[in-house]
């Protein structure tokens, strides 16, 4: 009797737009909840769990340590990129969730730790898994959506709060929807989190061949993207705070964040073709100019018009500034791009944890935030500065 044999056939690869879908909604559900749902949760904290804007600053610093500790920490990891994105969403979801299901202050900081490790993994995996099949499939238009991920998560956030609030519920509801928000989007893109054979697996063990050989120039990049974590990481932070010390009426000072949000995702849209006009220095130079401007505009002009500036401002150079940053890493170390992109992250890192911190010592009695601000602002010219300085020529640089 004759047999037959099945042979199992492997999944169809996701088509670009599925890939760029999935890698937005990872960007989203990491960026968007992992590390900055606590900004539009923070003012509901405030009124219903006594939280004070220094207690804020030691929790937002405890998410960006953990971010620092999984930036560090990926090199190490040697599982595939599909599998380590999958776990870091679950944790993502059950620490956001679990912030609501808990008042302890201990635990709240292991929490929002705990999220910004995998939030971290996520951004670094998720963005080679999903760059590197747009990139093989010349997508430039889906890689810059797949960015935009970041502004949405922060956007629908955002949204969200503002809705919560008007319906009056507290800020541990606010939590646990958007821990399950985030684990309902996970779900519905595992399908889509797969790779073919070797591609996108984990990060190449690097080569003890490889020397990059710093320079001044390679220092200066270094030191302006720490100042650039730093400069945007606390308008980021306390925006819709800020807000509510000037009105206390949810519906106004809640769309801070929702326009901080759409003014990231929109940037993203342009950012590629600005670039190309400009190059890549001269646009992160002036991306943290016009930061400094909307970081100083709630010291300025200390009302609502000036935070929604602030918002409006920082919100539309923040992923500009990070991407004009990266590609000028590309020309300035060529073949070692990737150890001077590691240093910029983690000086990036540093900068955000500074931030906050920044704040917990430097905020007025009654909450108001001009020192750190206008500290944050003059180091953002600074950078601006140091940047539009004239260096010497590199191919492709654009400068």
């Amino acid at each position: 009797m004759a047999t037959t044999t099945l042979v199992a056939r492997p999944a169809p690869r996701p088509t670009p737009w599925v890939t760029a879908v999935a890698g937005l909604v990872t960007l989203g559900v990491a960026m968007g909840i992992g590390r900055f749902a606590f900004t539009p949760i923070l003012p509901m904290m405030q009124q219903d769990a006594a939280v004070s804007v220094a207690v804020g600053g030691w929790l937002a610093s405890a998410n960006y340590v953990g971010y620092l500790l999984g930036a560090i920490s990926a090199v190490a990891l040697r599982a595939r990129a599909t599998t380590i994105v999958r776990a870091s969403l679950v944790a993502i979801g059950l620490a956001t969730m679990g912030m609501g299901m808990t008042g302890s202050f201990p635990a709240w900081l292991l929490l929002r730790a705990l999220a910004g490790v995998a939030s971290a993994w996520v951004l670094i995996f998720a963005s080679a898994w999903a760059l590197g099949r747009l990139g093989a499939a010349e997508r430039p238009v889906l890689r810059g959506a797949v960015f935009g991920g970041v502004g949405a998560g922060i956007a629908a956030a955002g949204l969200l709060c503002v809705a919560l609030m008007e319906c009056g519920a507290g800020s541990a509801s606010a939590w646990v929807q958007l821990g399950a928000i985030a684990l309902a989007g996970t779900a519905a893109i595992w399908p889509a989190l797969r790779e073919d054979g070797d591609a996108g697996g984990a990060l190449a063990p690097r080569r003890a061949a490889d020397r990059f050989r710093w320079d001044r120039d390679a220092v200066r990049l270094v030191l302006c993207h720490g100042i650039l974590g730093l400069g945007y990481i606390i308008p980021a932070t306390f925006v819709p705070a800020m807000a509510r010390t000037l009105v206390p009426d949810p519906l106004v000072f809640g769309w801070a964040w929702p326009i901080f949000g759409v003014a990231a995702m929109a940037s993203t849209l342009v950012a590629g073709a600005a670039i190309r006009v400009v190059g890549n220095r001269r646009l992160w130079a002036l991306s943290q100019f016009v930061m400094a401007a909307g970081v100083a505009a709630p010291v300025l002009w200390p009302s609502m018009g000036g935070i929604m500036v602030a918002a409006l401002l920082v919100g539309g150079t923040f992923m500009v500034s990070t991407m004009g940053g990266m590609q000028e890493a590309q020309i300035v170390a060529g073949p070692h791009a990737t150890r001077l992109m590691a240093a910029m992250t983690a000086a990036f890192a540093a900068g955000q944890i500074a931030g906050p911190l920044l704040v917990a010592t430097g905020v007025g009695p009654r909450g108001d935030f001009s020192r750190p601000l206008s500290i944050a602002c003059l180091l953002l010219l600074v950078s601006a500065g140091a940047l539009a300085r004239r260096v010497g020529p590199g191919p492709g640089s654009g400068r």
